[in-house]
């Protein structure tokens, strides 16, 4: 039965009809969107969640020892006990520990060259436990005498952020202010912090200084505030420590404001006016300034200015059609560049040594483990360091860092992520295949599984985001390891509106050309059949979040061609959400999504959005994830989806909805409940794949 709130009247009350329940004013066409699941504070609201909640585990209890299966399985392959890699900065070196019992880390320094000297300072494991069931550190920030750390936090999942400030070593935690943004950076002065403000839809719209001096807090003072709904602020300091950048920014526009790290009080200068569709970033070493932008450059170009005349920009490294620059980080010595290959779908890093002229002496790319895998740079803090940091990893590469000598090009493997249990990586294979799309366009398709299985159709977990130009490079998952051992294939569709091919494939996928995400993503699916990796009849879908909106369009464009699909978080009531600027997120989206005041972008919204095209057709079984505290994605919008597609009563299967009351749109903080999180998804995935019978 669907769930549904209750309703009292008093024992005093004349005899009459009660009052209609939602679900008897929905069949009377009263309010046939469901739109009072919105109103927070009605108590109909919980209670209708709660009871959805009661409905979902009852429907999983026959699954709960397959969820504890999945979940011990889990920890039995993972290391539990958890240290971090120690980075020196000029005083002491850092590094963190996790406990094999712990949820949280506990953050440790010692002298350079004491290391008998070590001690706590910072315990988040013991602030969660004695103080908060829900904790999210939002930002961590030494000063730069290493005398100070500040560091914000988030104890609901609601993303507003209380900032604490302590003297170390052993200073008590001064809880300075609340409900700001998450970001923190310290001036070179050592007494300046600067952070953001929300505005009232929870925008960073606001730059504060927040003074210090022999132990006293001053009062905060305003540094720069951006009036422009579709933009916010967002803070960062060069790897040179010269310059603090203040930077306001929307979806496809960028301005950057600085102020001389040493001299904070001075009033922020800006670099280069705003231009509509313009977005730039900022890297420098002494003397120059490295501008990464997109001016009549659609896949980015590299450009140097001196840093007394910043008026001209002097080309370094010219627009290419198959390849878009991504990042730049400056050091002493140059420049270590993240570039994406565009036909390969694979990004590397690209090295660029100066002379004393300004003179490329060296120019290369780091070489890769193997093709496709993901690669970053790691934490470098010393300007003048000749030893990068790398992180690699892969569908079948667990997660390595790796020292990598730019004098003699020797690489230290650091540390390696360690699996157990029966499923070794080297018992893994994966595949890059390519599905063409419905008009023509060449769609990467990644595929993982057990390598004794590969040439079999297998049942198949097909995931995908596709938005905001959000790249999903190979990433390893001890979690899969459980669906790999049963003979599960996961699959990742690189639609177009992520930027996995570079820029060209995000502009591909947003606005007027939203739909061939959805497109993409059914082609991916059809090709991993025709190509003989998967099942047709046992496919299931995963997205989250904007994925959540990618898989629910393709289940109204085809909602046979899954057997299940998981909607975490999912953002499925676009054109409402997209309506109300008054949400989070709203303005600062129009470039992304389009402004529905506009008749073109409201029609086109219209033509997509999950929730305005629900018709009576046979949706696969769905299992729905919300959580009550969600400031990106509300909770309503799984739950209107959930009470939409039961009424209908035309799905294939279940239709489940959960939500987490005590978290936000990341989920659960503690690692071992979002573990558990995590098990009781792939529980319904395997029953929906025919699988929950099956042991590794």
């Amino acid at each position: 039965m669907k769930a549904q709130p209750p309703h009292r009247t008093p024992a005093t009350a004349p005899r009459t009809a009660p009052p209609p329940s939602p679900v008897e004013r929905f069949r009377r066409g009263e309010d046939p969107e469901w739109h009072w699941l919105e109103e927070r504070d009605d108590a109909r609201v919980q209670a209708f969640l709660e009871a959805t909640n009661e409905e979902s585990q009852a429907w999983m209890s026959p699954l709960e020892s397959l969820v504890e299966r999945l979940y011990h399985g889990h920890l039995a392959r993972r290391e539990l006990a958890v240290h971090g890699l120690r980075t020196a900065l000029d005083h002491y070196t850092y590094w963190s520990e996790t406990a094999a019992d712990a949820d949280y880390p506990v953050w440790w320094r010692h002298p350079n060259g004491s290391p008998e000297e070590a001690s706590i300072f910072l315990d988040l494991q013991a602030r969660a436990t004695a103080e908060h069931h829900y904790l999210e550190l939002g930002d961590m920030a030494l000063s730069p005498d290493e005398r100070w750390l500040a560091w914000t936090e988030d104890t609901s999942g609601d993303e507003r952020f209380s900032l604490y400030l302590k003297a170390l070593p052993h200073g008590e935690p001064r809880l300075v202010l609340e409900e700001i943004g998450p970001e923190l950076t310290w001036a070179e002065d050592n007494t300046t912090l600067l952070y953001t403000r929300y505005d009232a839809t929870q925008r960073p719209d606001s730059i504060w200084r927040l003074p210090l001096g022999e132990g006293q807090i001053g009062e905060p003072s305003l540094v720069l505030r951006e009036d422009d709904p579709e933009f916010w602020l967002g803070l960062g300091k060069t790897r040179s420590r010269q310059w603090l950048v203040l930077e306001s920014a929307s979806k496809d526009t960028s301005e950057c404001h600085l102020l001389p790290a040493l001299v904070p009080q001075q009033a922020p200068r800006c670099f280069r006016p705003r231009e509509k569709g313009v977005e730039y970033g900022l890297e420098h070493r002494p003397g120059h300034f490295y501008i990464l932008h997109n001016r009549n450059a659609p896949h980015f170009r590299l450009d140097v200015a001196e840093e007394g005349d910043l008026t001209p920009w002097q080309p370094l490294i010219d627009h290419r059609h198959d390849t878009t620059l991504e990042d730049v980080e400056a050091f002493e010595w140059g420049l270590a560049i993240t570039e994406r290959d565009h036909d390969e779908a694979q990004v590397r890093i690209r090295i660029i040594e100066f002379d004393a002229h300004h003179d490329a002496r060296r120019d290369e790319r780091l070489p890769l483990p193997e093709s496709p895998c993901s690669v970053m740079l790691g934490d470098v803090p010393h300007f003048d360091s000749r030893r990068l940091r790398l992180r690699e990893e892969s569908f079948v590469m667990p997660v390595r860092w790796l020292e990598h000598d730019l004098d003699n090009d020797e690489r230290l493997v650091l540390k390696s992520q360690p699996i157990h249990g029966n499923l070794q990586p080297a018992d893994l294979c994966n595949e890059r295949i390519w599905a063409r799309a419905h008009d023509g366009e060449r769609i990467p398709v990644s595929v993982v599984m057990r390598a004794d299985l590969a040439g079999h159709p297998l049942p198949t977990l097909l995931y995908g985001y596709g938005a905001y130009g959000e790249v999903l490079d190979p990433w390893f998952s001890v979690a899969r390891l459980e669906l790999l051992a049963r003979g599960v294939a996961f699959a990742v569709a690189h639609v177009r509106g992520g930027g996995d091919r570079g820029e060209p494939w995000y502009l591909a996928g947003k606005l007027e050309h939203k739909e061939n995400s959805f497109r993409d993503f059914l082609a991916a699916r059809n090709a991993l059949v025709e190509k003989g990796f998967s099942d047709g009849e046992r496919i299931a879908a995963y997205g989250a979040s904007a994925g959540g909106l990618l898989v629910g369009a393709s289940l109204n464009l085809a909602p046979e061609a899954f057997c299940a699909a998981v909607l975490d978080v999912p953002f499925v009531d676009v054109l409402r959400t997209m309506e109300n600027p008054d949400l989070p997120l709203t303005t600062a989206e129009y470039t992304e999504w389009g402004n529905p005041d506009e008749a073109d972008a409201r029609k086109r919204i219209r033509a997509y959005s999950p929730l305005d095209n629900l018709s009576p057709q046979p949706y696969p079984a769905l299992f729905l994830q919300g959580s009550w505290h969600d400031s990106r994605v509300p909770y309503w919008e799984p739950a209107k989806l959930y009470a939409r597609l039961t009424e209908m009563g035309t799905a294939r299967g279940p239709i489940l909805l959960r939500t987490d009351m005590a978290a936000g749109h990341g989920g659960a903080s503690g690692r071992f409940k979002a573990w558990h999180d995590n098990a009781r998804q792939d529980a319904f995935i395997l029953w929906a794949l025919g699988l929950a019978d099956k042991e590794p």
